[in-house]
């Protein structure tokens, strides 16, 4: 993993929703500050810096690492709402927030080259994976169509489970900021076979 240009980022901190490069996020903006966030985006490079706040202060504060979306899609709803879907170009890592008017946040920040961007599993780590998620997925009553998920590559199957698993925000956190596909896979696995865990009445625990 290498580092390259430094960017000025507007960034949209929310908890648990984590983009991973070449993936899609949907979101529904309401807030007025992000509304003008989305904005302001369109009229720029469509590009959004989503980050998770690392606790509930005004203004939180914010992890390092987070991942850049460019607007894909995008509806314009008659009351000023947005729907919009993100796709995941890079992560970045903050180096400072910076002093703004605008009613959103923006950060200066070095974007995150991989140093393999088509990165690739061994056949013994992808067999794992997808067995330990088969368990995980009956574990919880997900109907997954298994034959289109063996279809994926190897980045699209890990930082699919990594961005839509029911993980808590620290766990999401932890899979962004992985340095490797293969560290990123094992990572899901054993929070899989962590989250997965079940009690007497059926419910998730972490005992």
């Amino acid at each position: 993993m290498s580092t390259k240009t430094i960017t000025r980022l507007s960034v949209f901190p929310i908890a648990g929703a984590v983009l991973f490069p070449h993936m899609q996020l949907p979101l529904h903006i309401f807030e007025p500050r992000y509304r003008a966030l989305v904005r302001d985006a369109l009229s720029r490079d469509q590009r959004i810096g989503m980050v998770q706040p690392r606790d509930a202060g005004d203004p939180p504060s914010l992890f390092d690492v987070g991942c850049v979306g460019k607007i894909g899609h995008v509806e314009a709803l008659d009351d000023g709402r947005y729907n919009i879907i993100l796709e995941g170009l890079s992560r970045f890592r903050i180096r400072r927030e910076l002093s703004v008017d605008t009613a959103f946040r923006q950060v200066e920040a070095d974007l995150i080259a991989e140093d393999d961007v088509h990165q690739t599993l061994g056949l013994m780590e992808r067999a794992s994976l997808e067995r330990e998620a088969k368990r995980f997925a009956d574990a919880q009553g997900y109907a997954v169509d298994w034959n289109a998920v063996g279809r994926l590559d190897d980045e699209a199957i890990v930082n699919g489970i990594a961005q839509v698993a029911p993980f808590d925000i620290a766990a999401k956190q932890a899979l962004l900021e992985a340095n490797s596909l293969s560290d990123r896979a094992e990572l899901t696995m054993q929070l899989m076979q962590f989250f997965g865990r079940h009690d007497g009445d059926g419910q998730v625990t972490l005992q």
